[in-house]
């Protein structure tokens, strides 16, 4: 499909407009499980199309469609062409004065063994090994191992000659184990229960995870977890492992941040967010040992590219610096819009679609949190009372993703500076306000990992895109932390 577009596009487009651009996607995905050591039904998906922009008389169209003919565009061109002069003159900027992009270049995840080279048998048989070893004995009651891969390609052309092609490879391999032990019932996963280990690349994605030998500890951390106490509660020094360390960035730095919901576009489903736009530029987000990146060249990691969904080059940018907020993630739309309001707050290459079939709107993509100078030792060896905690299982946030509660799957007490017993069900709660702001120590880059998530939803109609979130361990003081005992 792609191979023709470019032909068909031009063809197809419409005179008389200001700008028009063509987003053509094509995605592959392949999810293999095996449960129980029984392999079930793969699911293979392939979709294509084309997303269409018009710029025409102060107006913005954007159309869809499967027929990426010359017929199928052009009615997709009409539709998008009537649809921007449908909206002209009753948005809150004039259309005609975005500077939409020009992207010339090309994007390839960097991939040692591509994905495709192993047969659907081999995969299979790698999945069931695996699953066959996470059962260590009879208190496991459930288990399992999974493969998601997932190929994208996709080619940005623009009616001033801008042509980019990007090519994606991504896959996320998990294990998950529950255990029961007397009535007390634990799961245990390898990188959390919603694939919270997902990198770009191919094969050797595989070996960075683990996936071949975690499957044990996996299922001897369920049974140890069923056999712990429950986690205290009460306010104490709280250390954060980079698979939880993942969630917190995301929903109360990401979502916060995105400029679209700052002005309001997610009232109404999602939510907004408690930042305002005079906040920019000097508002204390956290202590001065936070600095987050928005880094789509951070290796491996899954929302890399080198142009977003507009077209806009990508560059690695601080959006918090010691602590201060210095940037939200907006594209050219959210920045035009905020500069109609008297912001002029810049902005990232960060607008981004889930397909073919979804405009682009702000959403986060690569968002780390920076490492710090403290190794893992050194911060549990600070810590007089508290706990250590790793990989999400559970969130709930408000409307303005400010006040949240967060759960994690493994909980291990610090006294003394010294790691203690394990507890189970170990949760905190926060503001984002002000939980930033507790920050006190930052781990170096031996603590530092690279995660993320291909299930973060917004917008309407509902995108869910694929997100990276890279940290190191962290810990924070006075957390109000809470378990049940």
């Amino acid at each position: 499909m792609l191979n023709q577009l470019s032909t068909h596009a031009h063809q197809a487009a419409p005179a008389g407009v200001d700008h028009w651009a063509v987003r053509g996607v094509s995605e592959r995905s392949q999810r293999l499980l095996v449960r129980q050591d029984i392999a079930q039904s793969p699911a293979v998906v392939r979709d294509d199309g084309a997303m269409v922009t018009v710029i025409a008389g102060g107006g913005l169209g954007y159309a869809a469609t499967s027929d990426t003919s010359v017929a199928g565009l052009k009615a997709a061109f009409a539709r998008a062409k009537a649809l921007a002069k449908a909206t002209a003159g009753k948005t809150v900027f004039d259309a005609s004065q975005l500077r939409m992009p020009q992207p010339r270049g090309r994007y390839d995840s960097v991939v040692a063994r591509d994905s495709a080279h192993m047969s659907l048998a081999d995969k299979i048989d790698l999945l069931r090994a695996v699953s066959t070893a996470t059962r260590v004995d009879e208190r496991i009651v459930d288990w399992q191992a999974s493969l998601w891969t997932v190929q994208v390609d996709q080619l940005h052309l623009t009616s001033d000659g801008g042509h980019a092609e990007q090519h994606w490879q991504m896959l996320t391999p998990a294990i998950q184990a529950t255990a029961q032990v007397k009535g007390v019932t634990q799961t245990r996963s390898s990188a959390g229960q919603y694939n919270g280990f997902c990198q770009q690349g191919g094969l050797e994605v595989i070996d960075r995870s683990g996936l071949r030998t975690d499957g044990p500890r996996v299922a001897q951390q369920a049974i140890e977890l069923t056999m712990a106490p429950a986690c205290p509660s009460g306010p104490m020094d709280l250390v954060l492992m980079p698979d939880q360390m993942m969630l917190q960035i995301h929903e109360s730095i990401g979502h916060p941040l995105e400029l679209d919901r700052i002005l309001g576009d997610e009232r109404n489903f999602a939510g907004t967010s408690f930042v305002t736009l005079d906040m920019f530029g000097h508002y204390r987000y956290g202590s001065e040992l936070l600095n987050v990146s928005h880094s789509p060249q951070q290796a491996h990691e899954f929302a890399g590219f080198a142009f977003d969904d507009d077209g806009t080059s990508a560059q690695s940018q601080r959006i918090i610096e010691r602590g201060i907020l210095k940037q939200p993630l907006g594209g050219a739309i959210s920045q035009s819009r905020a500069r109609a309001l008297g912001f002029d707050l810049g902005g990232l290459a960060t607008t981004r679609a889930s397909s073919w079939n979804r405009a682009p709107i702000d959403r986060m993509s690569n968002l780390n949190v920076e490492p710090g100078d403290a190794s893992l030792a050194q911060i549990i060896a600070s810590v007089d009372h508290g706990v250590l905690m790793n990989t999400n299982c559970s969130w709930s946030i408000d409307d303005s993703r400010n006040k949240f509660q967060f759960g994690c799957e493994y909980g291990q007490m610090i006294r003394h500076g010294v790691l203690a017993e394990v507890v189970r069900n170990p949760n905190y709660r926060g503001v984002s306000a002000t939980f930033w702001r507790s920050l006190a120590m930052v781990g170096d880059a031996s603590t530092f990992q690279v995660m993320g998530t291909p299930f973060c939803g917004k917008g309407e109609p509902s995108q869910i895109i694929r997100v990276g979130h890279a940290a190191p361990a962290c810990k924070f003081t006075d957390v109000s932390v809470f378990g049940g005992a």
